[in-house]
């Protein structure tokens, strides 16, 4: 058997799908089982024991001449199944699926799902807003002929010794052995209007002036890449260096790897939240957003929630998987995400730092 499995979204949602792989694994263990990403940063599912072969393109950034080429070379590997991931509500996302041709194509039905969907995926359930997208993934087994075997999930990333390695060594020369760390990520998705959902950096700036006036023993790291780089330079020039600290990762794994050695960490629902909860970070804090809902939380993790006020448990007014952007003007969202007041924030990561 051959299967592939589709995660064409963001890289917390290739997260979402690493139960479903290894459970495909636990009940086709002589199966061919191979991922397609999207982005870069998906590939750390290259070290995923569990899957013959790693296809990372982003189709949507190259023509369509392009993209149908490459994904008819995978057309070519004769997939007996397909599974596009939860949540992956943009119908181009089902066309891939169509393209490459798998006998049985799997998915989510989505609230932008019509006839069109039926003819490009023929195997499909609801999606399920009470469950997280794991569990959403989890309910597609059948379709597969397949059962949940293993007895309990987590997400999966396997880290190598190179980037064990890698952050032991910046740990060791910045002299943050034996210290408290706290990493923060600032950024969020860049696609559609994601990034209206990041809290508002002159915050982050506060947070840890206080921070560091109440718990001067604290090392803070910002995490991020190359799209965080102006906003971090800001930050820098406000805070200085001391005890505040940019580290330059080349990948997720590093990320990863550094990620695990903080006691603490703070972010919005971004990727970098649930590589946090996949290394099982002690005290994890998220700020809630317009995008927050039970699909994407921290899964397997014990969280903190800091509530947003102009949210007021309104979430799937603001935003469901409906392939649209998140509901409002860019103004409405700024203010909703500057509703999350300093004092919030600080008063929960005092108690966990």
């Amino acid at each position: 058997m051959k299967i592939l499995v589709i995660s064409l979204a963001g890289i917390g949602d290739t997260l979402f799908a690493t139960p479903l792989i290894h459970e495909l694994r636990a009940n086709f263990p002589d199966a061919t089982i191979d991922a397609l990403v999207r982005w870069a940063g998906a590939k750390f599912l290259e070290n995923n024991p569990h899957l013959n072969s790693v296809y990372q393109r982003d189709l949507a950034g190259e023509s369509k001449a392009s993209a149908l080429r490459f994904l008819m070379s995978l057309r070519r590997n004769g997939y007996d199944v397909s599974f596009n991931t939860h949540p992956q509500s943009n119908r181009l996302y089902r066309l891939a699926a169509r393209v490459i041709g798998a006998h049985t194509r799997i998915s989510h039905e989505y609230e932008c799902s019509g006839a069109l969907d039926r003819w490009l995926v023929n195997k499909s359930i609801p999606q399920d807003y009470s469950r997280h997208a794991v569990e959403n993934n989890l309910a597609l087994l059948p379709f597969a002929g397949a059962k949940v075997l293993l007895p309990s999930h987590r997400y999966e990333i396997f880290l190598v010794d190179a980037d064990k390695a890698w952050a032991e060594s910046f740990i060791v020369q910045q002299n943050l052995s034996g210290r408290r760390l706290l990493g923060i990520h600032t950024g969020s998705g860049a696609t559609k209007n994601l990034a209206l959902r990041r809290w508002p950096l002159e915050n982050y700036i506060e947070l840890v002036r206080r921070l560091r006036e109440t718990k001067p023993e604290l090392a803070v790291l910002f995490f991020g890449g190359p799209e965080e780089q102006r906003d971090y330079t800001q930050v820098q020039t406000a805070l200085g260096v001391e005890k505040v600290l940019f580290p330059k990762t080349e990948n997720l794994l590093q990320a990863a790897a550094l990620i695990a050695r903080c006691d603490s960490f703070l972010s919005v629902d971004t990727s970098l939240m649930h590589v946090a909860a996949a290394m099982v970070v002690k005290n994890q804090v998220v700020i809630e957003t317009p995008t927050w809902n039970k699909p994407i939380e921290p899964y397997g993790n014990p969280f903190t929630l800091v509530k947003n006020p102009a949210v007021a448990g309104r979430n799937l007014e603001y935003y469901r998987y409906d392939g649209g952007d998140i509901k409002g003007t860019r103004e409405e969202l700024l203010r909703c995400m500057a509703s999350v007041k300093v004092e919030d924030v600080f008063e929960t990561l005092v108690k966990a730092v």
